[in-house]
């Protein structure tokens, strides 16, 4: 039966096809994230770093070439060989007199297997660099759950920025005992969107109006076209979840990319505990015949979270969706692709905290060649450690027991 309700959505669903006939679901996207507030940066290169290695080889280097400061703001730095060996270097670049400074999250801290011990802390003071936590955890300590600090940014002298899902731990090189290889990747970026993540540091230290590019003009007033601009410059919209100041930003962002799409959403989530405005913005995909792809993973670092995801993506996939379960290790990652024109990689989970509590960061890239590199990575995934969820693999990974539980937990993840 058709209810007045699905009839209303249909014709809204026409009525926006009408207005934006001729433009692709990038301009669309743009237009929209334009009128929710969003700016637009130049990218003079992107870099996808798919796995750690990768990732903390070129921030290695990058820290070993920097002249001016290094500005490091991480949800959690654990202390272990991979955090010893970025300190080392960090050392002797304040020694060369770099202005080096480190936030980290207090609650991820003390969450951590091997948490910043107040000796380390003091002696990385003592070594003349800058460190603090953000939001002490302080009795009564339950006050300081909410809202944490979930940011991976490393900025190098203005010019170069790193981010991603990545924290400073080996566990991302070498696995972890329970779920194996821990997968996951980072995206490093120059030229002006360097400006807004830079600025973001500053305001999370304390000091707006300490950063040297603070004044500058770089927002694109029009954002560049999507063949790659010159140098191959792409146009990156910054979306930061402060709060206090834009609560709804990355259900709106993410509402925004899948609403507009004309045939394709991939997406790659550790937490997809999804609901709200990102959920129905995926039924309304999948209901005008978009091809929606999903990677979740089959082991995680919590039993309830694969228990609510299991049951999320059963409904997807009842709903015409691909579900793909990682089989190789825990894959952390945090991206979504859209039509093989523009992606996002960022800091956000799709859960209630990442969407509803947290500070996160997202870079929304609209270049073709960054979206199809990341398109090959999933692709490749898929054939070589992936399962398709159907509806015989549900009934065996997902016995009676476990589907009860997930129902109880996907209640309580609301609010976690």
């Amino acid at each position: 039966m058709i209810t007045t309700k699905r009839i209303l959505s249909l014709l809204t669903l026409l009525l926006l096809g009408l207005t934006c006939r001729g433009e692709n679901s990038a301009e669309r996207t743009m237009r929209d994230f334009r009128q929710i507030g969003l700016s637009s940066y130049q990218a003079d290169d992107i870099r996808i770093l798919p796995t750690a290695v990768e990732k903390f080889q070129a921030l290695f280097s990058d820290v070993e070439r920097a002249e001016k400061y290094i500005l490091l703001d991480y949800f959690k730095f654990q202390q272990d060989s991979i955090c010893g060996a970025l300190l080392e270097r960090l050392y002797e670049k304040a020694r060369r007199g770099v202005d080096v400074r480190i936030i980290f999250d207090s609650f991820g801290n003390k969450s951590s297997d091997l948490p910043l011990s107040d000796t380390l802390v003091q002696q990385i003071r003592e070594h003349g660099i800058r460190i603090q936590a953000f939001d002490p955890m302080r009795f009564p300590w339950i006050n300081h759950l909410m809202h944490r600090n979930h940011h991976k940014i490393a900025v190098i002298d203005g010019k170069i920025v790193y981010t991603g899902g990545m924290n400073v731990a080996d566990y991302y090189l070498h696995g972890k005992p329970k779920v194996g290889q821990w997968r996951d990747m980072h995206v490093r970026m120059t030229g002006p969107i360097v400006q807004p993540y830079e600025e973001l540091f500053w305001k999370i230290w304390g000091d707006p109006s300490k950063s040297p590019l603070k004044g500058e003009t770089c927002e694109l007033k029009d954002s560049l076209p999507l063949r790659e601009g010159r140098g191959g410059s792409k146009a990156v919209f910054f979306a930061s979840r402060w709060p206090r100041e834009t609560p709804r930003i990355m259900r709106q962002t993410y509402s925004a990319c899948i609403d507009n799409a004309d045939h394709l959403v991939q997406i790659v989530n550790p937490y997809a505990m999804l609901f709200g405005e990102v959920r129905a913005a995926i039924r309304r995909a999948l209901e005008r015949g978009v091809r929606v792809q999903f990677m979740v993973s089959t082991k995680s670092d919590g039993k309830a979270n694969d228990d609510v995801i299991g049951l999320e993506m059963r409904k997807l996939m009842k709903r015409g969706a691909e579900v793909y379960y990682y089989n190789n290790g825990f894959h952390h990652s945090k991206v979504m692709m859209v039509d093989s024109l523009f992606c996002t990689v960022g800091t956000t989970n799709l859960d209630a905290r990442s969407l509803s509590f947290d500070y996160e960061v997202n870079a929304f890239i609209f270049s073709p060649a960054t979206t199809h590199e990341l398109q090959r990575i999933f692709q490749q995934d898929i054939d070589r450690h992936c399962t398709l969820l159907t509806p015989e693999v549900f009934k065996e990974r997902f016995p009676l027991r476990r589907r009860m539980r997930s129902r109880f937990f996907t209640i309580a993840k609301r609010f976690m």
